[in-house]
């Protein structure tokens, strides 16, 4: 979800509006995604690199997502909405890691679309930490294969991810799911997130349908099935 800041920008604004304004197309893009019919939906809310922005930047980011997880976790168990919160959450203070926790258990039962918010979340530091905690459990094991290391990352409960989309002009993964954007469709748009509207999501659907998805595999292998 980038492009935050630039939207402010362009305002004469600052940056943590944009920020504010973002976290309202949250809102907005789930209630698309569940009259989509889309199950699972994954947020990119914060890297484990975004500790690096100014002080004041990142208070202001914890202040708003604490504000969110109080106004709006009610909203998504009335809509069916699954909320998993996945990353190190041990550099969160208490009252943040309270409410993710609240905000899990009350929407542990609902299944009309998982949204799985990214929160000092990085793809390499799933896979690590993956690694060292089959390790862990097993100790005098062989060789690791991918269906066991797979069930030890952070997302073992979801399908893989179809679509990939970057808004606010960037082209890059950015160290997100890097394991599990393995055969993802990458869609990269201009469109700021805070702009990143239902047309716009629709625009990217449209272009993930016109795909030929092969998994490695020929066109010619794919007819023969």
């Amino acid at each position: 979800m980038d492009g935050n800041g630039r939207w402010a920008k362009k305002r004469f604004l600052p940056r943590v509006a944009g920020h504010a304004q973002g976290v309202d197309r949250v809102r907005d893009i789930v209630e698309g995604c569940i009259e989509r019919g889309i199950e699972y939906l994954t947020l990119f809310a914060f890297s484990s690199e975004n500790w690096r922005r100014p002080q004041d930047e990142v208070t202001r980011l914890m202040e708003l997502f604490v504000m969110a997880l109080e106004r709006e976790v009610t909203r998504m168990h009335r809509n069916g909405v699954c909320l998993k919160v996945v990353g190190d959450l041990g550099r969160f203070d208490t009252r943040l890691r309270e409410l993710i926790a609240q905000g899990e258990q009350r929407t542990l039962e609902n299944r009309r679309l998982t949204l799985t918010i990214c929160a000092n979340y990085g793809g390499r530091w799933d896979i690590l930490n993956a690694v060292n905690n089959w390790r862990r459990d097993n100790p005098d094991a062989g060789e690791m294969t991918e269906e066991a290391l797979a069930a030890y990352l952070t997302m073992p409960y979801a399908p893989e991810p179809d679509l990939f989309i970057r808004t606010g002009g960037e082209q890059r993964i950015s160290n997100f799911l890097l394991w599990q954007l393995a055969y993802s469709e990458l869609y990269f748009t201009d469109t700021l997130w805070p702009d990143f509207d239902a047309a716009a999501l629709d625009l990217a659907i449209d272009s993930y349908r016109k795909r030929e998805r092969r998994f490695g595999r020929t066109s010619e292998q794919l007819l023969e099935r």
